[in-house]
């Protein structure tokens, strides 16, 4: 069994995050730290937990926020030796976006230094939310910084609907002020920059479809290949809903005079095995058409409602006239993310975006 995520924060940690500080400020108070951050921690999940010991750094502090901001950057791992760093930092997130939005430029400097060390994205948000002009002014020069994690940062930071963050709800409403800053690291030399501007772009796609399709419509002319996985990545909720432009974007058109023949391996399977499924795709048009296919699960739910779930298959050139079988077996198994419940399931072919067959199941739990 995994483990917890809520241990990524445990009592060894803070002695260590203790350690750290103390190294800094040699007059901290390094073991009320200790206790107040572990008071009952067992007992709370990850970000609870979090809390706990951002409250402890509070109180253990200096109050006045330039010096702990100072005690808190020496801190950091340096040349001369370690530092905090990992999901130790994560408390000292929130710390910064707690304290420090009086002093602006640097508790911002601080969350640029610390990114390195974990990710300071949890961070800037309080700050965007508060002063988004400011704050976007300022994390639009990362974007030229010689290290890819305050790169990233300034796309990451600013995505509209990060997970495990604050909602930046401004930034939901009218995402226009982040696309120079998504513009710019198009084409960065790491990926581990180019997926967060992809997945940026794929959260604003959930409330602006038309602006992203749009974006990618722009910068995909001449692209070269790395900017071209990074626009079809953020064009990704959009493709699964077989938005016409989006679709386009990539090259496919409006399927006309295409079948397709589902068949099931059987009409029904017990939970842990898979679903084995095939389809004959039938193109009978007179020209060859470029083919994306997808399916979709519609789950049951726990009130016996049904909820689709669209997987990526297969991308298929077909020849005017021509027919392809393929196949396909989609494990039914235990994910963290999904609980299954009995009852009669359905799957869908997409093809291009629109439902070409479709065939029902029955699901049975072992």
């Amino acid at each position: 069994m995994a483990e917890p995520l809520k241990n990524l924060l445990h009592p060894g940690l803070v002695k260590e995050m203790a350690e750290h500080v103390s190294r800094a400020a040699p007059d901290f108070d390094a073991d009320r730290f200790t206790r107040l951050a572990t008071d009952g921690m067992a007992a709370l999940e990850l970000m609870q937990r979090a809390e706990r010991i951002k409250d402890a750094l509070v109180q253990t502090l200096p109050a006045d926020y330039a010096a702990a901001a100072k005690i808190l950057r020496k801190a950091l791992p340096q040349e001369e030796g370690p530092g905090l760093s990992g999901w130790a930092l994560l408390p000292v997130n929130q710390f910064v976006a707690q304290q420090g939005l009086q002093h602006f430029d640097l508790s911002l400097a601080l969350l640029k230094a610390l990114t390195p060390h974990f990710t300071a994205e949890f961070g800037i948000r309080r700050f965007i939310h508060t002063e988004q002009d400011r704050a976007l002014a300022e994390i639009s020069g990362w974007t030229a910084d010689p290290d890819h994690h305050v790169r990233r940062l300034a796309s990451e930071g600013t995505r509209p609907r990060l997970p495990w963050a604050m909602r930046l709800p401004a930034l939901v409403r009218d995402p226009a002020p982040v696309l120079p800053i998504l513009v710019s690291l198009l084409d960065d030399p790491e990926d581990y920059v180019r997926r967060s501007v992809a997945n940026s772009l794929n959260d604003i796609a959930k409330d602006h479809p038309a602006l992203v399709a749009d974006f990618v419509e722009r910068h995909i002319e001449g692209a070269s290949a790395e900017r071209r996985q990074l626009l079809r990545h953020a064009s990704r909720t959009l493709l699964k809903k077989g938005d016409a432009k989006a679709l386009a974007n990539f090259g496919f058109a409006a399927a006309r005079g295409i079948g397709a023949a589902l068949t099931l391996a059987a009409p029904a399977i017990v939970f842990g095995d898979k679903l084995g499924f095939s389809i004959v795709v039938t193109n009978a048009d007179a020209a060859p058409q470029r083919l994306m296919i997808d399916y979709a699960i519609h789950h049951v739910k726990a009130n016996g409602t049904v909820a689709p779930k669209v997987f990526k298959w297969k991308q298929l050139d077909l020849p005017a006239g021509a027919s392809q079988t393929i196949g396909k077996d989609h494990a039914i198994r235990a994910i963290t993310t999904r609980r299954y419940y009995p009852g009669k399931h359905r799957i869908e072919i997409l093809i291009n975006g629109t439902v070409c067959a479709a065939a029902d199941f029955d699901l049975h739990m072992a």
